[in-house]
Parts: structure tokens; C-alpha cells; sequence
């Protein structure tokens, strides 16, 4: 599973980046986390605004601090399909 944290690192992106690794963490799984701070790979992405969080190449949210369920849920739902 490959996550990205989209921002240019700033306090939300860095909460984010924890929220992550915390839920990459809980669920046993192997990630590997890549900050993108450089503005021309952001926009590489459908974001209008950071922090975002990319799964598997997806961009899953954007423009705010989701809670630690929906990071876990989506972390979740991708393993889930990395299974099947």
C-alpha cells in the first residue's frame, strides 16, 4: 500500500501524517508514506486545498483533518481491496 500526504507541511498536514502512520499502525499493515510538498505534484492530484491523503494513487480527501475513523476506514477499505 502506498499512502501520500499532500500539503506543504504545515501543522494539518503534519496531524495528518500522524493519523496515518497511527492507523497504518493499529491495523498491522505495511505502507509506505511519502510526503508531496512540492506544488507541481500536488496539482498533480484533483485537490483544491490541503492537507490530502492519497491511497494507492486515489486521492481519498482533501482540504480538511479527517477524523482517525474515516483515516482508518479508508486504509481499511483499501487492504481490503489490495486482498481481492
Amino acid at each position: 500500500m502506498k499512502l501520500k500526504i499532500l500539503g506543504p507541511g504545515c501543522a494539518n498536514c503534519q496531524k495528518l501524517e500522524q493519523l496515518a502512520r497511527s492507523a497504518v499502525l493499529d491495523l498491522g499493515a505495511q505502507a509506505d508514506l511519502e510526503k508531496v510538498t512540492e506544488l507541481d505534484k500536488i496539482m498533480e492530484y484533483p485537490i483544491m486545498a490541503t492537507p490530502g491523503l492519497v491511497i494507492n494513487e486515489q486521492l481519498v480527501c482533501a482540504g480538511r483533518l479527517p477524523s482517525p475513523e474515516e483515516v482508518t476506514a479508508w486504509i481499511r477499505q483499501a487492504l481490503a481491496q489490495d486482498e481481492g
